[in-house]
């Protein structure tokens, strides 16, 4: 049985996954159309910085985040100054990393998908006289869909995972910021803290699995559902 801590680390977790999910979908869907269906120049250089999080130490990515948003960053302080946001030792932090962690992941999800829609299906659609905003909701982002999913599903098992940019940029705050992962290794650093560290870890793989085999469920029943259509 968890203790009130680790339900209140477990929670925490929830909710920055969703969170982080939520608000980087969208942000992710527009990053993978331009990925896939554009031609610009820099766009190699533009790539690399939206899979960089992907290649970098955790730490380095908390350490950016920290510079350019932390109470003296570069665009924390007028965040600050300006709106009264405040991230450092906060879930919001705590939101914002996990987003910029699982960004990538979502992304890639999200344009392999959409390079695999037949582009001759859209271009028949247009001939019949289908606008690009008619082609892209009957068509395109049908089609896509399963992708859209299982990148939301990297996305909230990447964000429960999180650690490294999180205890970085934010810190390891109980309540605020310590999730399962954070929580975990606080136990590791706590006189008998074994049996936490446990109860936690069997959690974070469940957690895991449930996110796994829910993207495999539910990818199928989409495929299936448009094959009917």
């Amino acid at each position: 049985m968890l203790t009130p801590e680790e339900w209140t680390a477990v929670y925490l977790s929830l909710k920055v996954a969703f969170w982080a999910t939520f608000w980087s979908l969208p942000f992710a869907l527009a990053t993978a159309f331009v990925l896939a269906r554009l031609d610009f120049p820099g766009k190699s250089l533009f790539d690399g910085i939206v899979y960089l999080p992907l290649v970098l130490p955790k730490v380095v990515v908390g350490y950016l985040l920290l510079i350019t948003l932390g109470a003296r960053g570069y665009l924390g302080q007028y965040l600050a100054e300006w709106f009264n946001i405040r991230l450092i030792f906060t879930t919001a932090g705590a939101i914002v990393a996990a987003a910029v962690i699982s960004f990538p992941l979502t992304v890639n999800a999200i344009r392999l998908a959409l390079e695999a829609v037949d582009r001759g299906l859209e271009t028949a659609a247009r001939t019949l006289g289908a606008n690009r905003l008619d082609v892209f909701l009957t068509i395109t982002l049908p089609l896509m869909l399963p992708g859209i999913l299982s990148g939301a599903l990297l996305a909230v098992a990447s964000a429960l995972g999180e650690f490294g940019a999180t205890i970085t940029f934010v810190s390891n705050v109980e309540g605020q910021t310590r999730t399962i992962p954070l929580a975990i290794y606080s136990a590791t650093h706590m006189p008998d803290g074994d049996a936490m560290a446990l109860r936690l870890t069997v959690v974070s793989i469940v957690l895991a699995l449930a996110s796994l085999l829910l993207a495999g469920l539910a990818d199928r029943r989409i495929r299936t559902l448009i094959g009917r259509a």
